[in-house]
């Protein structure tokens, strides 16, 4: 029989410890299992495809296995789903499920009126203080670190908005923030002296943050059923070369060319997670090549085996999504 990856060693391991994170409040993390490890757990975005990797979260807690993360990373809707996560009722990840969710957030006449198709406003300051109360305090509070990401508008490049949150308003702008997608969701979100769109304009799978700051074992959520395939040389569709001429005319070359590089960048980031993924121990790949992706079965069969001194990225993709 095959060992588990090296991400899913470390969970079940961390699990069997039963040893809550802590964290310094700074972003740097703890090391109370005396592992010497960062493991951090990456909620790719994607609409109201965010109710699949809701799922997937809703399950890891469920299995009591969120306390043996050090820190959560979120783009766009996968933001919203890390923040319910940690809340102090993760079972409102259900709501995703709900029609009033997709009433409140889709509002397909709206680009009409000149107003959002997708209104993140009334979803985050409203429904998630009424209908579906949020404790957003309790996000802030929990042990394990929250990374929502956003797109900073004027170099277009992927931020990490948790330096910038001190309290539950400011944590609804940064959910605000990374979730703003360009054209549909309205103009971007100023916070923190700045100006955001979408996570998912720079980094739509917000593991490269991850590893950038230290994890050393990351569990992605997935969103996307298929990987994406772009060929080298191909240009940006049609739909994102009309929203850059449009929508983001006025705005700096530099997002301008991130958004224009999305499709291109997603691919790569599929590539290079499917190369993690077929790694026999999990740690990072010596290529981009192309390989399949887990459907996340291992978890339970997780074995004991040494800690590698790489990277280790473990994907989980939805079968049906």
């Amino acid at each position: 029989m095959a060992s588990a990856h090296e991400v899913l060693r470390v969970l079940a391991a961390r699990a069997r410890t039963g040893g809550p994170p802590y964290g310094d409040g700074k972003g740097t993390g703890g090391r109370p299992y005396g592992d010497g490890l960062r493991v951090a757990l990456a909620i790719e975005g994607g609409g109201m495809r965010g109710v699949i990797s809701a799922g997937m979260a809703l399950e890891l807690h469920e299995r009591g296995l969120v306390p043996a993360f050090d820190a959560v990373y979120g783009a766009s809707a996968g933001a919203i789903t890390g923040a319910w996560l940690l809340s102090s009722r993760p079972e409102g990840l259900l709501g995703w499920t709900e029609t009033a969710y997709a009433k409140t957030l889709i509002r397909r006449s709206g680009l009409l009126r000149g107003r959002p198709a997708v209104d993140v406003r009334s979803l985050i300051e409203e429904l998630y203080q009424t209908t579906f109360p949020m404790d957003f305090a309790s996000v802030l509070a929990s042990p394990v670190e929250y990374h929502p990401l956003a797109t900073d508008v004027a170099t277009g490049s992927s931020t990490d908005l948790r330096p910038f949150i001190s309290d539950p308003a400011e944590l609804r702008l940064a959910l605000r923030a990374s979730a703003a997608m360009p054209l549909l969701a309205g103009p971007p979100v100023e916070f923190a002296g700045r100006r955001f769109y979408d996570a998912g304009v720079s980094e739509s799978i917000p593991y490269r943050t991850a590893l950038a700051q230290g994890a050393t074992h990351v569990l992605v959520l997935r969103s996307r059923r298929d990987p994406l395939t772009w060929p080298d040389g191909r240009g940006p569709s049609r739909s994102v070369r009309v929203i850059t001429r449009t929508t983001l005319r006025r705005e700096t070359p530099a997002l301008r060319a991130t958004f224009l590089d999305r499709d291109a960048r997603l691919a790569a980031d599929d590539r290079r997670l499917a190369a993690y993924q077929s790694a026999s121990d999990g740690t990072a790949p010596a290529s981009d090549a192309d390989a399949p992706a887990s459907d996340g079965t291992a978890l339970a069969s997780a074995a004991d085996a040494p800690a590698s001194a790489q990277p280790a990225v473990f994907s989980i993709r939805a079968a049906f999504a």
